[in-house]
Protein backbone atom coordinates (compact mmCIF):
# COMPACT_ATOMS: atom_id res chain seq x y z
CA UNK A 1 0.00 0.00 0.00
CA UNK A 2 2.84 2.31 0.83
CA UNK A 3 4.34 1.50 -2.64
CA UNK A 4 1.07 2.23 -4.38
CA UNK A 5 0.70 5.44 -2.47
CA UNK A 6 4.24 6.55 -3.43
CA UNK A 7 3.62 5.60 -7.06
CA UNK A 8 0.43 7.65 -7.13
CA UNK A 9 2.21 10.61 -5.62
CA UNK A 10 4.99 10.31 -8.17
CA UNK A 11 2.47 10.11 -11.03
CA UNK A 12 0.66 13.18 -9.78
CA UNK A 13 3.95 15.01 -9.39
CA UNK A 14 5.01 14.06 -12.91
CA UNK A 15 1.69 15.21 -14.34
CA UNK A 16 1.94 18.49 -12.48
CA UNK A 17 5.52 18.92 -13.66
CA UNK A 18 4.54 18.24 -17.29
CA UNK A 19 1.64 20.65 -17.00
CA UNK A 20 3.91 23.31 -15.55
CA UNK A 21 6.48 22.61 -18.24
CA UNK A 22 3.74 22.93 -20.86
CA UNK A 23 2.70 26.28 -19.45
CA UNK A 24 6.30 27.44 -19.45
CA UNK A 25 7.06 25.94 -22.86
CA UNK A 26 4.03 27.35 -24.68
CA UNK A 27 5.37 30.92 -24.93
CA UNK A 28 8.70 29.61 -26.16
CA UNK A 29 6.97 27.47 -28.79
CA UNK A 30 4.83 30.42 -29.86
CA UNK A 31 7.92 32.63 -30.09
CA UNK A 32 9.76 29.97 -32.10
CA UNK A 33 6.73 29.67 -34.40
CA UNK A 34 6.75 33.41 -34.90
CA UNK A 35 10.45 33.36 -35.64
CA UNK A 36 9.95 30.59 -38.17
CA UNK A 37 7.08 32.48 -39.76
CA UNK A 38 9.20 35.61 -39.88
CA UNK A 39 12.06 33.65 -41.44
CA UNK A 40 9.65 32.19 -43.99
CA UNK A 41 8.31 35.65 -44.74
CA UNK A 42 11.84 36.94 -45.21
CA UNK A 43 12.58 34.06 -47.56
CA UNK A 44 9.41 34.74 -49.52
CA UNK A 45 10.35 38.40 -49.71
CA UNK A 46 13.78 37.48 -50.99
CA UNK A 47 12.16 35.23 -53.60
CA UNK A 48 9.89 38.09 -54.69
CA UNK A 49 12.56 40.80 -54.88
CA UNK A 50 11.69 43.28 -57.61
CA UNK A 51 12.70 42.69 -61.17
CA UNK A 52 14.91 45.48 -62.45
CA UNK A 53 13.57 47.15 -65.62
CA UNK A 54 16.04 49.79 -66.81
CA UNK A 55 16.07 51.93 -69.94
CA UNK A 56 18.55 54.09 -71.82
CA UNK A 57 16.59 56.30 -74.16
CA UNK A 58 17.48 59.18 -76.47
CA UNK A 59 14.10 60.00 -78.01
CA UNK A 60 11.79 58.22 -75.57
CA UNK A 61 11.13 54.93 -77.42
CA UNK A 62 13.11 52.76 -74.99
CA UNK A 63 11.57 54.51 -71.98
CA UNK A 64 8.06 53.99 -73.34
CA UNK A 65 8.68 50.29 -73.99
CA UNK A 66 10.26 49.91 -70.53
CA UNK A 67 7.15 51.41 -68.93
CA UNK A 68 4.97 48.95 -70.85
CA UNK A 69 7.29 46.11 -69.82
CA UNK A 70 6.98 47.06 -66.15
CA UNK A 71 3.18 47.27 -66.41
CA UNK A 72 3.03 43.81 -67.98
CA UNK A 73 5.07 42.31 -65.15
CA UNK A 74 2.97 44.07 -62.53
CA UNK A 75 -0.15 42.66 -64.17
CA UNK A 76 1.28 39.20 -63.46
CA UNK A 77 1.86 40.13 -59.80
CA UNK A 78 5.60 40.63 -60.12
CA UNK A 79 7.26 43.44 -58.16
CA UNK A 80 9.19 45.79 -60.45
CA UNK A 81 11.72 48.57 -60.10
CA UNK A 82 11.55 50.81 -63.18
CA UNK A 83 14.37 53.32 -63.63
CA UNK A 84 16.78 54.92 -66.06
CA UNK A 85 20.01 53.02 -66.63
CA UNK A 86 21.83 56.07 -65.24
CA UNK A 87 20.30 55.29 -61.83
CA UNK A 88 21.53 51.67 -61.76
CA UNK A 89 24.59 51.03 -59.59
CA UNK A 90 26.97 48.08 -59.38
CA UNK A 91 25.29 47.15 -56.09
CA UNK A 92 21.89 47.08 -57.78
CA UNK A 93 23.15 44.58 -60.34
CA UNK A 94 24.84 42.44 -57.68
CA UNK A 95 21.60 42.24 -55.68
CA UNK A 96 19.19 41.75 -58.58
CA UNK A 97 18.19 38.32 -59.82
CA UNK A 98 16.19 39.43 -62.87
CA UNK A 99 16.96 42.43 -65.08
CA UNK A 100 15.33 43.57 -68.30
CA UNK A 101 17.34 46.25 -70.11
CA UNK A 102 15.82 48.27 -72.95
CA UNK A 103 18.42 50.48 -74.58
CA UNK A 104 18.77 52.66 -77.66
CA UNK A 105 21.90 53.34 -79.65
CA UNK A 106 22.73 56.96 -80.39
CA UNK A 107 24.52 57.69 -83.65
CA UNK A 108 27.35 55.37 -84.60
CA UNK A 109 27.24 52.94 -81.70
CA UNK A 110 27.18 55.45 -78.84
CA UNK A 111 25.17 55.17 -75.64
CA UNK A 112 22.27 57.59 -75.04
CA UNK A 113 22.95 60.55 -72.77
CA UNK A 114 21.17 58.99 -69.80
CA UNK A 115 23.46 55.94 -69.92
CA UNK A 116 26.72 57.86 -69.54
CA UNK A 117 26.79 57.59 -65.73
CA UNK A 118 26.18 53.82 -65.85
CA UNK A 119 28.99 53.32 -68.36
CA UNK A 120 31.37 55.27 -66.16
CA UNK A 121 30.43 53.39 -62.99
CA UNK A 122 30.07 49.87 -64.33
CA UNK A 123 30.97 49.15 -67.94
CA UNK A 124 34.51 50.47 -67.64
CA UNK A 125 35.28 47.43 -65.49
CA UNK A 126 37.02 44.56 -67.20
CA UNK A 127 35.17 41.36 -68.01
CA UNK A 128 34.69 39.30 -64.87
CA UNK A 129 35.75 42.19 -62.61
CA UNK A 130 32.25 42.49 -61.14
CA UNK A 131 30.86 38.99 -60.78
CA UNK A 132 27.13 38.68 -61.49
CA UNK A 133 26.51 34.91 -61.41
CA UNK A 134 23.10 35.35 -59.78
CA UNK A 135 21.77 37.72 -62.46
CA UNK A 136 19.49 36.59 -65.26
CA UNK A 137 18.87 39.27 -67.85
CA UNK A 138 17.51 40.15 -71.28
CA UNK A 139 18.34 43.04 -73.62
CA UNK A 140 16.06 44.81 -76.06
CA UNK A 141 18.34 46.84 -78.34
CA UNK A 142 16.78 49.66 -80.38
CA UNK A 143 18.62 51.01 -83.41
CA UNK A 144 18.60 52.07 -87.02
CA UNK A 145 20.11 49.69 -89.57
CA UNK A 146 21.17 52.57 -91.81
CA UNK A 147 24.01 53.25 -89.33
CA UNK A 148 27.19 51.22 -89.49
CA UNK A 149 27.19 50.43 -85.75
CA UNK A 150 23.62 49.13 -85.69
CA UNK A 151 22.44 48.57 -82.10
CA UNK A 152 26.04 49.11 -81.02
CA UNK A 153 25.33 50.07 -77.42
CA UNK A 154 22.79 47.27 -76.90
CA UNK A 155 25.29 44.74 -78.21
CA UNK A 156 28.06 46.13 -76.01
CA UNK A 157 25.85 46.03 -72.91
CA UNK A 158 24.81 42.44 -73.65
CA UNK A 159 28.41 41.35 -74.11
CA UNK A 160 29.53 43.13 -70.93
CA UNK A 161 26.83 41.48 -68.79
CA UNK A 162 27.69 38.06 -70.18
CA UNK A 163 31.34 38.80 -69.42
CA UNK A 164 30.46 39.36 -65.77
CA UNK A 165 28.92 35.87 -65.56
CA UNK A 166 25.26 36.90 -65.91
CA UNK A 167 22.92 34.50 -67.76
CA UNK A 168 20.58 35.46 -70.60
CA UNK A 169 16.88 34.82 -70.07
CA UNK A 170 16.67 34.75 -73.88
CA UNK A 171 18.78 36.01 -76.74
CA UNK A 172 19.10 39.75 -77.37
CA UNK A 173 16.29 41.18 -79.51
CA UNK A 174 17.24 43.95 -81.93
CA UNK A 175 14.67 46.46 -83.18
CA UNK A 176 15.24 48.30 -86.44
CA UNK A 177 13.43 51.67 -86.31
CA UNK A 178 10.60 50.50 -84.01
CA UNK A 179 9.83 47.38 -86.10
CA UNK A 180 6.63 45.95 -84.64
CA UNK A 181 7.56 42.28 -85.20
CA UNK A 182 10.64 42.54 -82.98
CA UNK A 183 8.71 44.40 -80.26
CA UNK A 184 5.99 41.74 -80.34
CA UNK A 185 8.67 39.08 -79.91
CA UNK A 186 9.92 40.89 -76.79
CA UNK A 187 6.47 40.88 -75.20
CA UNK A 188 5.90 37.23 -76.13
CA UNK A 189 9.05 36.33 -74.20
CA UNK A 190 7.90 38.58 -71.38
CA UNK A 191 4.52 36.88 -71.13
CA UNK A 192 6.24 33.50 -70.96
CA UNK A 193 8.57 34.71 -68.20
CA UNK A 194 5.74 36.26 -66.23
CA UNK A 195 3.67 33.10 -66.49
CA UNK A 196 0.75 34.87 -68.09
CA UNK A 197 -0.54 35.51 -71.58
CA UNK A 198 -2.94 38.17 -70.29
CA UNK A 199 -0.68 41.03 -71.44
CA UNK A 200 -2.13 44.39 -72.46
CA UNK A 201 -2.29 45.39 -76.11
CA UNK A 202 1.00 47.17 -76.71
CA UNK A 203 0.17 48.38 -80.21
CA UNK A 204 0.86 52.09 -80.67
CA UNK A 205 -2.10 54.49 -80.72
CA UNK A 206 -3.89 54.62 -84.04
CA UNK A 207 -3.05 57.37 -86.50
CA UNK A 208 -5.69 60.08 -86.74
CA UNK A 209 -6.86 62.25 -89.61
CA UNK A 210 -5.33 65.72 -89.66
CA UNK A 211 -5.78 68.39 -92.30
CA UNK A 212 -2.85 70.14 -93.96
CA UNK A 213 -3.87 73.76 -93.41
CA UNK A 214 -0.77 75.68 -94.49
CA UNK A 215 2.59 75.16 -96.16
CA UNK A 216 5.27 77.63 -97.18
CA UNK A 217 8.86 77.44 -98.35
CA UNK A 218 11.17 79.06 -95.81
CA UNK A 219 14.48 79.10 -97.69
CA UNK A 220 14.04 80.08 -101.35
CA UNK A 221 17.44 80.42 -103.02
CA UNK A 222 19.21 78.34 -100.37
CA UNK A 223 22.24 76.26 -101.25
CA UNK A 224 20.77 73.50 -99.11
CA UNK A 225 17.66 71.38 -99.42
CA UNK A 226 14.26 73.07 -99.42
CA UNK A 227 12.73 73.52 -95.96
CA UNK A 228 8.97 73.97 -95.53
CA UNK A 229 6.90 75.27 -92.65
CA UNK A 230 3.88 72.94 -92.42
CA UNK A 231 0.76 73.44 -90.29
CA UNK A 232 -1.82 70.78 -89.48
CA UNK A 233 -5.07 70.66 -87.49
CA UNK A 234 -7.19 67.65 -86.42
CA UNK A 235 -9.95 66.85 -88.87
CA UNK A 236 -12.43 66.20 -86.06
CA UNK A 237 -12.55 66.75 -82.33
CA UNK A 238 -10.61 69.02 -80.04
CA UNK A 239 -6.92 69.78 -80.43
CA UNK A 240 -5.04 67.16 -78.38
CA UNK A 241 -2.59 68.26 -75.72
CA UNK A 242 1.18 68.02 -75.97
CA UNK A 243 4.25 69.69 -74.49
CA UNK A 244 7.13 71.47 -76.14
CA UNK A 245 9.77 68.94 -77.05
CA UNK A 246 7.25 66.28 -78.13
CA UNK A 247 7.20 64.61 -81.55
CA UNK A 248 4.72 63.61 -84.21
CA UNK A 249 4.76 60.57 -86.47
CA UNK A 250 3.50 61.03 -90.01
CA UNK A 251 2.85 58.31 -92.60
CA UNK A 252 2.81 58.67 -96.38
CA UNK A 253 -0.04 56.90 -98.25
CA UNK A 254 2.42 54.86 -100.32
CA UNK A 255 4.02 53.31 -97.20
CA UNK A 256 1.95 53.66 -94.03
CA UNK A 257 4.11 51.07 -92.23
CA UNK A 258 7.13 53.39 -92.11
CA UNK A 259 6.18 56.51 -90.11
CA UNK A 260 8.55 59.47 -90.05
CA UNK A 261 9.12 61.44 -86.83
CA UNK A 262 9.31 65.23 -86.67
CA UNK A 263 9.89 67.65 -83.81
CA UNK A 264 6.85 69.81 -83.07
CA UNK A 265 7.63 73.49 -83.63
CA UNK A 266 4.52 74.81 -81.88
CA UNK A 267 2.56 74.56 -78.64
CA UNK A 268 -1.20 73.94 -78.22
CA UNK A 269 -1.68 77.68 -77.68
CA UNK A 270 -0.88 78.12 -81.40
CA UNK A 271 -4.00 76.14 -82.35
CA UNK A 272 -2.27 73.46 -84.41
CA UNK A 273 0.83 71.36 -85.00
CA UNK A 274 3.66 73.17 -86.79
CA UNK A 275 6.46 71.18 -88.43
CA UNK A 276 9.67 72.17 -90.15
CA UNK A 277 10.25 69.64 -92.91
CA UNK A 278 13.39 69.43 -95.02
CA UNK A 279 12.59 67.93 -98.41
CA UNK A 280 14.77 64.89 -98.90
CA UNK A 281 15.77 63.99 -102.48
CA UNK A 282 17.28 60.65 -103.50
CA UNK A 283 20.12 60.45 -106.06
CA UNK A 284 17.60 59.50 -108.76
CA UNK A 285 15.63 62.69 -108.07
CA UNK A 286 12.72 61.01 -106.27
CA UNK A 287 11.63 62.49 -102.96
CA UNK A 288 11.60 60.90 -99.53
CA UNK A 289 8.31 59.21 -98.71
CA UNK A 290 7.15 61.36 -95.81
CA UNK A 291 9.02 64.56 -96.66
CA UNK A 292 7.92 64.37 -100.29
CA UNK A 293 4.31 63.82 -99.26
CA UNK A 294 4.27 66.71 -96.80
CA UNK A 295 6.17 69.23 -98.93
CA UNK A 296 5.10 68.50 -102.50
CA UNK A 297 2.58 65.75 -103.14
CA UNK A 298 -0.14 66.57 -100.59
CA UNK A 299 -2.24 69.64 -101.35
CA UNK A 300 -3.31 72.17 -98.74
CA UNK A 301 -6.62 70.83 -97.49
CA UNK A 302 -5.63 67.17 -97.89
CA UNK A 303 -5.84 64.69 -95.03
CA UNK A 304 -2.60 63.53 -93.38
CA UNK A 305 -2.24 60.51 -91.07
CA UNK A 306 -0.56 61.70 -87.87
CA UNK A 307 -0.17 60.81 -84.23
CA UNK A 308 1.50 62.60 -81.32
CA UNK A 309 4.23 60.99 -79.24
CA UNK A 310 5.65 62.09 -75.92
CA UNK A 311 9.37 62.79 -75.96
CA UNK A 312 10.19 62.80 -72.27
CA UNK A 313 13.93 63.14 -72.86
CA UNK A 314 13.46 66.49 -74.59
CA UNK A 315 10.60 68.01 -72.59
CA UNK A 316 11.25 70.90 -70.22
CA UNK A 317 9.72 69.24 -67.14
CA UNK A 318 12.03 69.92 -64.16
CA UNK A 319 13.94 72.46 -66.24
CA UNK A 320 10.90 74.64 -66.88
CA UNK A 321 12.03 77.29 -64.39
CA UNK A 322 15.75 77.07 -65.09
CA UNK A 323 17.68 79.34 -67.44
CA UNK A 324 17.91 77.61 -70.83
CA UNK A 325 20.72 77.46 -73.37
CA UNK A 326 19.15 76.29 -76.65
CA UNK A 327 21.55 75.13 -79.38
CA UNK A 328 20.63 73.97 -82.85
CA UNK A 329 21.14 74.09 -86.57
CA UNK A 330 19.03 73.75 -89.71
CA UNK A 331 15.60 72.22 -89.20
CA UNK A 332 16.57 71.65 -85.56
CA UNK A 333 15.18 75.11 -84.86
CA UNK A 334 11.76 73.39 -84.84
CA UNK A 335 12.18 71.74 -81.41
CA UNK A 336 13.87 74.86 -80.01
CA UNK A 337 11.07 77.09 -81.33
CA UNK A 338 8.55 74.97 -79.41
CA UNK A 339 10.52 75.49 -76.20
CA UNK A 340 10.89 79.22 -76.80
CA UNK A 341 7.15 79.56 -77.40
CA UNK A 342 6.45 77.67 -74.18
CA UNK A 343 8.89 79.87 -72.25
CA UNK A 344 7.52 83.14 -73.65
CA UNK A 345 3.96 82.08 -72.79
CA UNK A 346 5.06 81.22 -69.22
CA UNK A 347 6.98 84.49 -68.78
CA UNK A 348 10.33 82.69 -68.41
CA UNK A 349 12.89 85.10 -69.93
CA UNK A 350 16.30 83.54 -69.09
CA UNK A 351 16.74 82.14 -72.61
CA UNK A 352 19.83 81.94 -74.81
CA UNK A 353 19.59 80.73 -78.41
CA UNK A 354 22.65 79.66 -80.39
CA UNK A 355 21.57 78.85 -83.95
CA UNK A 356 23.50 78.00 -87.10
CA UNK A 357 22.79 77.58 -90.81
CA UNK A 358 24.42 78.31 -94.19
CA UNK A 359 23.50 81.88 -95.18
CA UNK A 360 21.58 84.52 -93.24
CA UNK A 361 19.91 85.76 -96.42
CA UNK A 362 18.26 82.42 -97.17
CA UNK A 363 18.46 80.16 -94.11
CA UNK A 364 17.51 82.29 -91.10
CA UNK A 365 14.36 80.32 -90.32
CA UNK A 366 11.68 82.18 -88.30
CA UNK A 367 13.85 85.30 -88.41
CA UNK A 368 11.10 87.85 -87.66
CA UNK A 369 9.82 85.83 -84.71
CA UNK A 370 13.26 85.24 -83.21
CA UNK A 371 14.32 88.88 -83.55
CA UNK A 372 11.02 90.04 -82.05
CA UNK A 373 11.69 87.85 -78.98
CA UNK A 374 15.22 89.20 -78.83
CA UNK A 375 14.04 92.83 -78.96
CA UNK A 376 11.33 92.28 -76.32
CA UNK A 377 13.73 90.67 -73.82
CA UNK A 378 12.09 87.24 -74.02
CA UNK A 379 15.29 86.03 -75.69
CA UNK A 380 18.01 88.22 -74.18
CA UNK A 381 20.95 86.20 -75.56
CA UNK A 382 21.08 85.42 -79.28
CA UNK A 383 24.18 84.10 -81.06
CA UNK A 384 24.06 83.18 -84.75
CA UNK A 385 26.54 81.21 -86.86
CA UNK A 386 25.97 81.38 -90.62
CA UNK A 387 28.82 79.25 -91.88
CA UNK A 388 28.95 80.47 -95.51
CA UNK A 389 28.73 84.21 -94.83
CA UNK A 390 32.48 84.64 -94.28
CA UNK A 391 35.69 83.17 -95.63
CA UNK A 392 36.31 81.06 -92.52
CA UNK A 393 33.50 78.65 -91.69
CA UNK A 394 31.84 79.37 -88.36
CA UNK A 395 29.56 76.94 -86.53
CA UNK A 396 27.51 76.87 -83.34
CA UNK A 397 30.30 75.06 -81.46
CA UNK A 398 32.56 78.01 -82.29
CA UNK A 399 30.02 80.36 -80.72
CA UNK A 400 30.11 78.19 -77.60
CA UNK A 401 33.88 78.39 -77.37
CA UNK A 402 33.79 82.15 -77.93
CA UNK A 403 31.38 82.54 -75.01
CA UNK A 404 33.01 80.04 -72.65
CA UNK A 405 32.86 82.23 -69.54
CA UNK A 406 29.22 83.08 -70.13
CA UNK A 407 28.33 79.41 -70.65
CA UNK A 408 29.99 78.49 -67.35
CA UNK A 409 28.20 81.35 -65.57
CA UNK A 410 24.80 80.25 -66.85
CA UNK A 411 25.45 76.67 -65.78
CA UNK A 412 26.57 77.83 -62.34
CA UNK A 413 23.22 79.61 -62.13
CA UNK A 414 21.44 76.32 -62.81
CA UNK A 415 20.92 76.50 -66.59
CA UNK A 416 19.99 73.46 -68.69
CA UNK A 417 21.26 72.84 -72.23
CA UNK A 418 18.97 71.62 -75.02
CA UNK A 419 20.38 70.65 -78.43
CA UNK A 420 18.30 69.99 -81.54
CA UNK A 421 19.55 69.36 -85.07
CA UNK A 422 21.89 67.21 -87.11
CA UNK A 423 23.75 64.31 -85.59
CA UNK A 424 26.54 64.53 -88.16
CA UNK A 425 28.80 67.46 -87.39
CA UNK A 426 26.72 69.69 -85.15
CA UNK A 427 25.82 67.41 -82.22
CA UNK A 428 29.31 65.92 -81.98
CA UNK A 429 30.95 69.32 -82.39
CA UNK A 430 28.83 70.84 -79.63
CA UNK A 431 29.50 67.89 -77.32
CA UNK A 432 33.24 68.24 -77.92
CA UNK A 433 33.14 71.99 -77.28
CA UNK A 434 31.22 71.50 -74.03
CA UNK A 435 33.67 68.81 -72.96
CA UNK A 436 36.52 71.26 -73.53
CA UNK A 437 34.73 73.94 -71.50
CA UNK A 438 33.47 71.80 -68.62
CA UNK A 439 35.31 68.47 -68.64
CA UNK A 440 33.72 65.10 -69.41
CA UNK A 441 32.72 64.24 -65.81
CA UNK A 442 30.88 67.54 -65.40
CA UNK A 443 29.10 67.11 -68.73
CA UNK A 444 28.09 63.55 -67.84
CA UNK A 445 26.82 64.82 -64.49
CA UNK A 446 24.67 67.39 -66.30
CA UNK A 447 23.22 64.63 -68.47
CA UNK A 448 22.51 62.43 -65.44
CA UNK A 449 20.78 65.38 -63.76
CA UNK A 450 18.64 65.97 -66.84
CA UNK A 451 20.26 69.32 -67.63
CA UNK A 452 21.91 68.23 -70.89
CA UNK A 453 19.30 67.02 -73.36
CA UNK A 454 19.56 66.31 -77.06
CA UNK A 455 17.13 65.64 -79.92
CA UNK A 456 19.43 64.90 -82.83
CA UNK A 457 18.97 62.96 -86.05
Amino acid sequence: MIFTHDTTRLALLAAMSLSYAGVCLAPWLRARGKRRAADAAKAALADSRPWLVAYASQTGNAEELATQTAQSLQLAGIAVRLCALADVTAGDLQQAERALLLVSTYGEGDAPDNAAAFMGRCMTRAAGDMALPQLHYAVLALGDRSYGQYCGFGRALDAWLAGQGASRLFERIEVDRSASAAIEQWFQHLSHLAGTSDAPDWSAPAFADWRLTQRRLLNPGSAGGAIYHVELAPLAGDLPDWQSGDLVQVTAPVDPSQPREYSIASIPHDGGVHLLVRQHAHPDGSLGLASGWLTAQAEVGDVVQLRLRQHRRFRLEDNARRPLILIGNGSGIAGLRGHLKSRVLAGQRRNWLIFGERNAAHDYHYREEIERWHASGDLPRLDLAFSRDQAERTYVQDRLRGNADEVRLWLEQGAAIYICGSLAGMAGGVDQALQELLGRPALDALAAEGRYRRDVY
